[in-house]
Order: structure tokens, then C-alpha cells, then sequence
């Protein structure tokens, strides 16, 4: 646990006590603050008091006597209107964080050249994050993951000194690779667009942005302004690598180039494209990544042709990424030991709900995609077959629907549509696409399970990558994605 010792002696209010917040307690609680705790959930009062954490009702409280509110990420900061919590301290100047500007003030504090790598992006943060972490790890290398991936990061283990301070910024990528120097720990963050709005003072060693695309615009801007919204969202992304000490920026989208632009004139950065040649920076070129410098020279890296858990472009991007990410954070240090990326990414295991393979019957495979909350996300699944392809989508519809992902319709054998999209997902794909309305995951995978079957194409996939929300039937995308693995599993 990383102790929270800069708020020592000031009295603090937490509201949203799910995992994260709880461990936010007891990291302020370690350090020597005041803790007024609170939830506005009858069930998650319960259980911190049974835990024994300090409640305290926020809606009588005296907003003057904190010096701080501790927010949980999923709890609206601005919009579609500001928590009435967020309101109450604005009202009292009282400042509003979250559990990651707690941790990157103690290592401000007490280790301010910890290497840090901070992750963000719309779509493969998760993957990325976790093959920068298993990267490091077949190194040998101590890593502390975290962060929006699932782990509280103040339940990570503290940040320590490194000796000889901070490492000083290169000025370009460079071609050579190399090992890290011995370090306590290495930090993988992974960072979503509510905990960068929480976390004024992100500053990492490795900042990441792996892309942009319009995601939960009704937490960045007005309902009836999807365009303001969106350039809201692509702002409060942007912090995360103006403030590192070296960017790595994806340029295979409009935002993001736009971003690198003016990252250029603040410091270090090296974009990554798996759509174009670039120089100098990180890019996929036959098949390979590939790291190039401003006088051409370039090195084959690694390739993900073969890898299962790393199947379609888009894993491309993360394998390029993570490669990436690990390179420079070994570039500041100035080692040039040679690293075999290959085996590094050959050995990955995948993440649950992430283009998983479940399971296999005959030459049949099964394919959990579940974190594929929107059509951008599942357009990455798709490109991933040629053709063949019985989709399960559906669940709670998201703006724009699945009519992106036109272009991918003829790969498409038949769709099992599930959940509330149901009526306007069978609109879109009307004459177009063979469907059937399943209404439920357990019909879906049936039916797409009986008819890959015999489908007599040389490799069916049942593709659960639902491009949709998961609340109206789940508690959760990997409740979703659970389900799915279960109903697989007991498939005669």
C-alpha cells in the first residue's frame, strides 16, 4: 500500500467507496489524515462500515474544514451536471482529485524519479498496459500494475528512491535497445479519461496515448454538442503526455495528430502509426514493427503474425506501443543490452474479454470479446477474420449504433443480436447481413454455436464482441464475458 504521508494532519472527504475508494482510505488513513468517507449507495455504506472505514455524512458535513475531496472516477466531475459532492467543495474551495493525484504527489514527494509509465487511449489501454507489464517482467524487472486496468493504485506497493535521481530526457527514439537499469519498481498505469480529469499534476516518465474515437462524450460535453464534447475529451487525453517527460503518441487518427503537433514543441516525443511508414519513430511495415530514426536507419523489432493472443491490427498497435513504451523508459536510462521482443510477445497470455479464445469445438473457435463496448472497438475484432464470422452483439446501445461497421458486413456469415439494441441493430443490418434476435446470451451462443458448425468454412469464429454496453442484462462487461465463457464451456 502506498501511504498517503502529503496529506498527513489535513482532514479529507472520499466519496464512492467501491474498491478504489476503499483503498483510498486506507492509504490516507496510513499517511496520517482525517478521513470522512461516504457512497450514496445504501449497500457500499454498509460494507465500508463493516470494514470499519470512517463514514461520515458528506450532505451535512462542514465543507470548510477538508482540504481536500477525493472523487471516484465514475462519478460525473462535470458532466452531463457536476455530483452534488463535486458541487459542495467547488463551493467551499475545496480541491477535487482522485486516488491517482494522491499517488503521483507521494512520488513527487518521497521518489521523484520512480519510473512511471501512464497509459491512455479509446480503445486497447487494458492490453497494452498489461504487455508493457509482461514485458518488463520477462526482464526481470519488479512492475507494479494498476490503475483502470482493475487494481487501486494506492494498494500498490509504495514508490522508492531511484539512485542518481531523475533520469534526464533524450531527444529523439533511439534504434538501439536496451535493459533496464535495477530499479524497486516500475509503475503501469493504465488511465482512463475520468481519472486523468482527476489528477492535476500527472507528470510520468512515459506518457502513452494509443488513440482517439468519440467514447462516453456525455461525461466531456453537452448532449446536444457531440463536437464540443469531443474536443473536451481529446483535451482532458492530451494532459497525459504534455506533462511526461517523454510522449508516445499514435498518429493514426485526426486527434492525435493534432496532439503530437503540439507535443513537438514542448519536448521529447515519438509517434506510432501501424498504417504508414514514419521516421523517425515506431510503425509496422510487412508485418513488422519497426523503430526508425530521423536518418533512416531502422531495426526489425518484433512481429505478431502467429500469436493468438495478439490476432488483428489493432493488437498490432499494442504489441507496437508496449515495445515502445518499454524502449524509451530504457532509453532514459542508457543501457543498450540487447532485449528479444519476440519471445517477449510470443509468451503474452492475453486478458480475459480481450479477443479471448474460450474454447474450440472441431475446427470452430470462440472468441470473447466483451470489452468491445462500441462499434470502434469491435470494428478491431472484425478486421481481425476475413470472413466467417457469426457475431454475438448487442446490450445497452451506445450513439451511432453499428452502422460504422458497414464495411465489414460482408464478413459476416449471420449476427445474433441480444439486449435492447435488438430493434435498431436489426434495422441496420436489414438485407445486408443474415440475423436472428436471440434476445439472450444463452440462445446466441447456441444458435451461432450450431450454425458455425456447419458452416463447412475452414476456420468459423462465434465472435461475442457485442459493440454495446453490457447494463441491461449484466452487472458488467465481464460479467458478460464470464457468462459467455461458461455457456461455451458446456457446449456438448
Amino acid at each position: 500500500m502506498t501511504r498517503a504521508t502529503t496529506f498527513a494532519g489535513k482532514r479529507v472527504a472520499v466519496f464512492g467507496l467501491g474498491g478504489s475508494g476503499r483503498a483510498t482510505v486506507a492509504a490516507l488513513l496510513a499517511g496520517g489524515a482525517e478521513v470522512a468517507a461516504w457512497d450514496d449507495g445504501e449497500k457500499s455504506r454498509d460494507a465500508a462500515a463493516q470494514a470499519g472505514l470512517p463514514l461520515v455524512d458528506l450532505g451535512s458535513a462542514d465543507w470548510s474544514t477538508f482540504a481536500s475531496l477525493v472523487l471516484a472516477p465514475g462519478v460525473p466531475l462535470t458532466h452531463p451536471t457536476p455530483h452534488w459532492t463535486v458541487a459542495a467543495a467547488r463551493a467551499a474551495g475545496v480541491e477535487v482529485i482522485g486516488d491517482i493525484e494522491i499517488f503521483c504527489r507521494e512520488r513527487r514527494a518521497r521518489a521523484p524519479g520512480a519510473p512511471f509509465i501512464a497509459i491512455t487511449g479509446t480503445n486497447g489501454k487494458s492490453t497494452t498496459t498489461a504487455l508493457i507489464a509482461h514485458i518488463l517482467r520477462t526482464l526481470g524487472r519488479d512492475v507494479q500494475m494498476g490503475g483502470n486496468i482493475g487494481v487501486p493504485i494506492l494498494s500498490l506497493e509504495e514508490p522508492t528512491p531511484v539512485a542518481g535521481g531523475q533520469p534526464k530526457a533524450h531527444e529523439s527514439p533511439s534504434v538501439a535497445s536496451g535493459q533496464l537499469k535495477a530499479h524497486e519498481s516500475i509503475f503501469v498505469i493504465e488511465m482512463s479519461s475520468f481519472q486523468i480529469d482527476l489528477t492535476p499534476s500527472l507528470a510520468p516518465t512515459i506518457g502513452l496515448l494509443l488513440n482517439l474515437s468519440p467514447d462516453h462524450l456525455d461525461r466531456h460535453g453537452p448532449a446536444d454538442d457531440a463536437d464540443t464534447a469531443m474536443r473536451n475529451y481529446a483535451a482532458i487525453k492530451e494532459r497525459l503526455v504534455v506533462g511526461s517527460d517523454v510522449a508516445l503518441v499514435g498518429v493514426d487518427d485526426e486527434h492525435c495528430v493534432e496532439i503530437l503537433r503540439r507535443r513537438v514543441a514542448i519536448g521529447p516525443v515519438a509517434p506510432l502509426s501501424i498504417k504508414r511508414p514514419i521516421r523517425p519513430g515506431y510503425c509496422q511495415h510487412d508485418g513488422w514493427l519497426i523503430c526508425s530514426d530521423a536518418a533512416g536507419l531502422a531495426v526489425k523489432l518484433a512481429t505478431t503474425f502467429g500469436i493468438s493472443t495478439l490476432r488483428g491490427a489493432h493488437n498490432a498497435q499494442n504489441a507496437l506501443a508496449a515495445i515502445a513504451a518499454v524502449r524509451e523508459l530504457d532509453s532514459l536510462h542508457g543501457t543498450k543490452a540487447e532485449i528479444d521482443w519476440q519471445a517477449a510477445l510470443a509468451t503474452y497470455p492475453g486478458l480475459p474479454h480481450r479477443m479471448e479464445q474460450v474454447g474450440s469445438i472441431g475446427n470452430v473457435i470462440f472468441i470473447n470479446d466483451s470489452k468491445a463496448t462500441n462499434a470502434d472497438s469491435t470494428e478491431k475484432a472484425l478486421a481481425a477474420w476475413d470472413s466467417d464470422i457469426y457475431w454475438i452483439l448487442g446490450g445497452k446501445p451506445k450513439e451511432g449504433g453499428i452502422r460504422p461497421l458497414e464495411a465489414y458486413f460482408p464478413r459476416i456469415a449471420k449476427a445474433y443480436l441480444i439486449g435492447e439494441s435488438s430493434d435498431d441493430f436489426a434495422a441496420t443490418l436489414d438485407g445486408k447481413v443474415p440475423f436472428e434476435r436471440c434476445h439472450s446470451l444463452d440462445v446466441a451462443t447456441a444458435r451461432a454455436a450450431a450454425d458455425a458448425a456447419l458452416s463447412g468454412g475452414r476456420q468459423p469464429v462465434v465472435l461475442l464482441s457485442p459493440a454495446c454496453a453490457s447494463y441491461d442484462q449484466f452487472r458488467s462487461f465481464e460479467h458478460r464475458g464470464d457468462t459467455f465463457r461458461d455457456l461455451v464451456r458446456a457446449l456438448p
